[in-house]
């Protein structure tokens, strides 16, 4: 990707150094968040939920972390990244929204943070991954977990750490939508088996939704996008699909117990929203075979 000439965006929150929770021998063992996420691949439990319990059964209640207050963003090269892909979000989904909706798109803010963050779903904790809190509208992400990416998933590049915040600003968009709403209301009358095959069609939207984002972000400036990032989008989706976390995980695939998608079908909602770049072209819920 080409990025020098993206302006960054300002909605971003840089909690890295203020404290965070310890792993081992700190605030929580590397025992329990391994069991948090087995728990969320394989039975669709949120990995916080097991986390947090955890933290108050040994008295170690997580307390809200404050944000350094600093006058200048930090400008290392992860930093910088990170803000520049994010306004390239804001500006492509806020002429999506114009186009489609004829109303302004309300952007997220995303906070980096290490280790672990106080966040309106809970204590988030870096193990778990970037993800999107509906409750705050916010974008959480450890840019450790890029190196984790490159190194345990074999999904190398700067277009498939893009992704990665892309996957999420899709949560966000779906929230915007009302999407997660009607979702988390057709949930709580599901059986757990059911509510993860929603989940799944929750996440390939997501997916989806990021191609698009690439897609028309490239309408709109030829150069952002340079030979082989598409593929290196695809390869990250394929890394983390639910099939090949279980086998790695436990040697075993439990359909299931999904909750994310295989990695097929992640690179195939991913590759339509690239190839459409048409947000009508993600209904993952209407769709007879993901």
């Amino acid at each position: 990707m080409r990025l020098d000439d993206e302006a960054e965006s300002q909605n971003v929150e840089d909690r890295r150094g203020s404290g965070g929770i310890g792993i081992g021998g700190g605030t929580i063992g590397i025992g329990t968040i391994i069991v948090a996420l087995a728990a969320s691949y394989f039975f669709g439990i949120n990995p916080m939920t097991i986390i947090n319990g955890a933290q108050v059964l040994h008295g170690n209640a997580p307390q809200q972390q404050a944000a350094p207050r600093n006058a200048e963003p930090a400008h290392d090269a992860g930093a910088v990244f990170v803000r520049r892909v994010l306004g390239n979000t804001e500006r492509t989904w806020q002429h999506i929204f114009r186009t489609e909706f004829n109303q302004d798109y309300p952007a997220p803010k995303l906070v980096m943070f290490t280790g672990g963050t106080q966040t309106g779903c809970g204590m988030g904790q870096s193990a778990m991954g970037p993800f999107y809190c509906p409750a705050d509208r916010n974008v959480y992400i450890d840019l450790s977990f890029y190196r984790e990416l490159r190194d345990r998933f074999g999904a190398s590049g700067d277009f498939a750490q893009a992704y990665v915040i892309a996957h999420e600003v899709g949560h966000h968009v779906q929230n915007v939508l009302g999407i997660s709403d009607k979702v988390d209301r057709a949930r709580a009358r599901m059986s757990r088996e059911q509510a993860n095959a929603l989940s799944v069609r929750v996440e390939l939207q997501a997916d989806c939704f990021a191609g698009v984002w690439a897609a028309v972000a490239q309408q709109q400036n030829a150069k952002l996008i340079e030979p082989g990032d598409f593929e290196q989008g695809l390869n990250a989706a394929g890394a983390i699909g639910d099939d090949r976390l279980q086998q790695q995980t436990q040697g075993r695939v439990v359909p299931e117990a999904f909750t994310h998608g295989t990695s097929a079908q992640r690179q195939r909602w991913l590759r339509r929203g690239l190839t459409s770049g048409d947000i009508r072209q993600c209904d993952t819920y209407s769709a007879q075979s993901l």
